[in-house]
């Protein structure tokens, strides 16, 4: 299969900003990253291709963004969630059993109701129907520590999907669907790039880069002749973004650093997806900087 496919990663409610910051920049220099015939989405990522699918323009998506976030609380990893996410990195040489103790912390961590993260998720998409064009979300099996991804082919509403692949362990619950509770995808990959298998060209936003599946390797299965462009944030944007990826209060900054980045990567991003005809003018569509 030939084909173009966008990767968006996972990193807490800045990397939703950024990502969507970044792909408007890159729809006003010309460059549509929302008509790939794939889109994978990874926690922060799956919301980000929940809303590109969803009909909204990325122009109200940027915008929404920097909305006032309303008093919305932060959410952080504590310290003591990081380390034992980075013993369970080194203890288990099978990844699979590395995802099963991690599942087992977030069963057993202390959290919001799964009720109260459906009602945060629901708002954030403003809808539960799954898109016509080709989306897939990833997720964890928190018992058992398998992969597992989400489709409009499957039994999962697009709600329980994204609620699952941004289950943050530790932070948030896990989510149950069916007989099955659900964590985060990251805790496979940042970006679970490798699920582009058979697209020959793709292109990753990941806000996060470090972690479980190392974005190269993934990029590298794909096979001789597949292009590909890993975009993640540059100086401005990491420190737009700050050192909380969970604190609402810097979802404007990082959005606007996404928006600003895209003209230094537009040309990276077009050697691999193509340039339209008429690229570079800007859409009818502006929104505020």
């Amino acid at each position: 299969m030939a084909g173009r496919a966008l990767v968006l990663g996972g990193g807490g409610v800045t990397g939703v900003a950024w990502e969507l910051g970044l792909l408007w920049g890159l729809a006003e220099a010309g460059v549509d990253l929302t008509d790939a015939d794939l889109v994978i989405g990874t926690s922060a990522g799956s919301v980000v291709g929940t809303q590109i699918r969803s009909g909204r323009t990325l122009a109200e998506l940027y915008q929404a963004q920097l909305a006032d976030h309303g008093g919305e609380r932060p959410a952080r990893i504590t310290a003591g969630v990081l380390a034992r996410l980075g013993w369970a990195m080194v203890r288990h040489r099978d990844p699979q059993r590395a995802r099963a103790s991690i599942g087992a912390m977030a069963l057993a961590a202390r959290t919001p109701t799964e009720a109260e993260r459906r009602a945060i998720i629901e708002a954030r998409l403003a809808t539960d129907a799954w898109p016509a064009r080709r989306l897939v979300i990833t997720a964890v099996d928190a018992s058992s520590g398998e992969f597992v991804t989400f489709d409009r082919d499957g039994t999962a509403s697009l709600v329980e999907a994204v609620g699952a692949s941004c289950a943050v362990p530790g932070v948030w619950p896990p989510v149950t669907i069916g007989e099955r509770r659900y964590i985060d995808g990251g805790m496979r990959s940042p970006a679970n790039a490798d699920l582009a298998v058979g697209h020959d060209r793709v292109v990753v936003l990941a806000p996060v880069t470090a972690g479980f599946g190392p974005i190269p390797k993934q990029l590298a299965a794909l096979g001789p002749g597949v292009r590909t462009a890993v975009i993640s944030p540059d100086r401005a944007a990491v420190k737009a973004i700050g050192r909380n990826v969970l604190d609402p209060a810097h979802r404007a900054p990082a959005a606007r650093a996404g928006r600003a980045q895209a003209a230094a990567v537009r040309e990276q991003v077009v050697a691999v997806w193509g340039a339209p005809a008429g690229a570079g003018q800007p859409p009818a569509t502006s929104a505020p900087a």
